[in-house]
């Protein structure tokens, strides 16, 4: 490779492709899920799902009708995202909660962004009113700040909601409207 084709070459593999999950990326975010499990307090779980128990998890949001995503970089998957429902009882119907993940090595690249950017996008097409973010931790100012360039807005903090890593750790609740929001009764 000369230098005049370097730049070309860097450009391409540094793009993003957002797509639907599909069952043969369960191994791959399987692994992104363990490293936050195991490292980070975005999720309050203590063990790791098997990749089973996530392809579970997988069908069952797709099959409730929620969007699934990956982030895709040089045929990997380095980010995934999706949204479920807020809470079961049938007049939260139209408010989802938001789930994003990034690859360990690949945060601050826009990669978490455009994932929430696309998985908003969806939930909107699918007529869904309010999404709701529940942040574990805090002070993970990364999620915060990127729920918040989106558009989302703080509505407020669970303090010491969950104790994991020998410390109790906090839960920020932020919301955001999607498409005509709370303007209008829903059609669903």
């Amino acid at each position: 490779m000369n230098d005049e084709t370097r730049p070309a070459a860097a450009a391409e593999a540094a793009v993003v492709t957002i797509r639907a999950c599909e069952e043969r990326d369960v191994a791959e975010i399987t692994e992104i899920y363990r490293h936050h499990v195991l490292h980070g307090a975005a999720s309050f779980e203590l063990e790791p799902p098997d990749a089973a128990e996530m392809a579970r998890r997988r069908r069952a949001v797709v099959d409730g009708g929620y969007p699934y995503l990956v982030a895709e970089q040089g045929g990997r998957v380095v980010g995934y995202a999706y949204a479920s429902a807020y809470r079961p009882r049938p007049a939260y119907r139209n408010t989802v909660e938001n789930s994003v993940y990034v690859a360990p090595g690949r945060e601050r690249q826009g990669i978490g962004r455009v994932l929430l950017k696309t998985l908003l996008k969806a939930c909107e097409e699918r007529g869904f009113r309010q999404v709701v973010a529940v942040i574990g931790d805090s002070g993970h100012e990364a999620s915060i700040g990127l729920h918040h360039a989106l558009g989302f807005r703080m509505v407020g903090t669970l303090r010491s909601a969950g104790f994991k890593f020998g410390r109790w750790i906090d839960i920020v609740l932020m919301q955001r409207a999607l498409g005509p929001g709370d303007d209008t009764p829903p059609s669903r």
